[in-house]
C-alpha cells in the first residue's frame, strides 16, 4: 500500500496526514509515505499524465492521495483522474464539491455531516497516541498568542498561570511558549514571585517533537484556548487538560466548539476539561479508510 501526500509544506497540515498515515502503517506494516511539495506537482505535468497515467516524481502508483490545505485539492482531485485506482482523501473541508473526492476527513466544528463520502472527527487528525508514560504530579503549561479569533491579554494569562502554580505546589511546572506569544511576555512573567516554581522553555529553545514528547510525559496540561489543535493533541496524548481563557474578538464555529466541550471545574481564567471517552481519532479514521479498501 503506498501513500502519496501532496504537501503546501505547513507544519500542522503536514500533521495531520502524518497522523493518519502512522495509524494507517500500525494496522498496515506493508504500507509506505511519500511526500510531494505541490511546487514539484506542476499542472502542465499532471494534465500530461490524465493520457500517460503517470507523473514525474511520484515514485509508484498510489493506493491513495491525502491532501491537506486548500492549495492542493485540484491537484490531489486531477492526480485521482490520473490514478483511478487511488482513493483521493482530504482531511478538510474541501474546497471543491465534496463528490471530487473519494473520502473528506472533516472536524464536527464544520458542521458537515457524516456520509459514505465524509467521516467526521472530533478536533483535526495528529501523529499522537497515548504511550502511557505520564508522570504524576508532572504539569505542562503551553502558551500561544493573538489569533484571528482571540486577542492576547497578559493580565488575564499571567493570573492564570499564578493560580495553575499555587493549585499545582507540589508539582513540577513546565511551561512553553509558541511562535505567536508577545515578545517580552517571558521577561514580565520572570518578574513574578511564583516564577521561580517554574521551568520555562522559549519555544525558540525546544527542538522539533519536544512538545509532543512533553504531552507523553505530563499528567495534565494547560493550553491557552486559542491553541484549539493542542487542546485535542493533549487529549490523544492521554492527559488531563486545562484550557486557559483569553479574549475573544469574535464568534465562530471554533469558539462554539470550545464552549461545547465538557467541562468538569470552571473558574474565570482557567476551565478543566472532562473526557470520558479516550481520543483515537486516526486509528478509527485509519480503520474505516482501510476496511473500504482491499488491503
Amino acid at each position: 500500500m503506498h501513500i502519496v501526500y501532496v504537501s503546501d509544506a505547513k507544519a500542522g497540515h503536514r500533521s495531520q496526514a502524518l497522523g493518519l498515515y502512522q495509524a494507517m502503517h500500525q494496522q498496515n506494516p506493508n504500507s509506505s509515505f511519500e511526500e510531494i511539495q505541490l511546487e514539484n506537482l506542476a499542472l502542465l505535468s499532471i494534465f500530461k499524465g490524465l493520457f500517460s497515467h503517470q507523473v514525474s516524481g511520484i515514485a509508484q502508483q498510489p493506493d491513495f492521495i491525502f491532501g491537506v490545505g486548500s492549495h492542493t485539492h485540484l491537484r490531489v482531485w486531477l492526480l485521482g483522474k490520473v490514478y483511478p485506482q487511488a482513493k483521493t482523501v482530504i482531511l478538510m473541508k474541501p474546497s471543491l464539491p465534496i463528490h471530487c473526492f473519494d473520502y473528506a476527513i472533516i472536524p464536527e466544528h464544520d458542521g458537515i455531516a457524516a456520509s459514505d463520502r465524509v467521516i467526521v472527527t472530533k478536533g483535526a487528525l495528529n501523529p499522537i497516541e497515548n504511550e502511557h508514560r505520564h508522570q504524576a504530579n508532572r504539569v505542562l503549561i503551553a502558551l500561544g498568542g493573538t489569533s484571528k479569533r482571540h486577542q492576547w491579554n497578559e493580565n488575564k494569562v499571567l493570573t492564570a498561570i499564578e493560580q495553575i502554580v499555587q493549585h499545582n505546589s507540589h508539582c513540577q511546572l513546565i511551561l512553553t511558549t509558541s511562535r505567536r506569544t508577545p515578545e517580552g511576555f517571558l521577561n514580565h512573567l520572570k518578574k513574578q514571585d511564583y516564577a521561580s516554581q517554574l521551568d520555562i522553555f522559549p519555544v525558540e529553545h525546544t527542538p522539533q517533537g519536544w512538545i509532543f514528547e512533553q504531552m507523553q510525559l505530563a499528567e495534565t496540561v494547560y493550553v491557552t484556548e486559542d491553541s484549539v489543535s493542542m487542546i485535542f493533541e493533549a487529549l490523544t496524548a492521554g492527559c488531563r487538560v486545562g484550557m486557559i481563557a483569553m479574549d475573544r474578538l469574535k464568534s465562530d464555529r471554533i469558539t462554539q466548539l470550545i464552549d461545547q466541550l465538557p467541562f468538569e471545574q470552571t473558574t474565570e481564567t482557567i476551565r478543566l476539561l472532562q473526557l470520558t471517552t479516550p481520543l483515537h481519532e486516526a486509528k478509527r479514521v485509519a480503520s474505516q479508510l482501510l476496511d473500504s479498501s482491499s488491503f
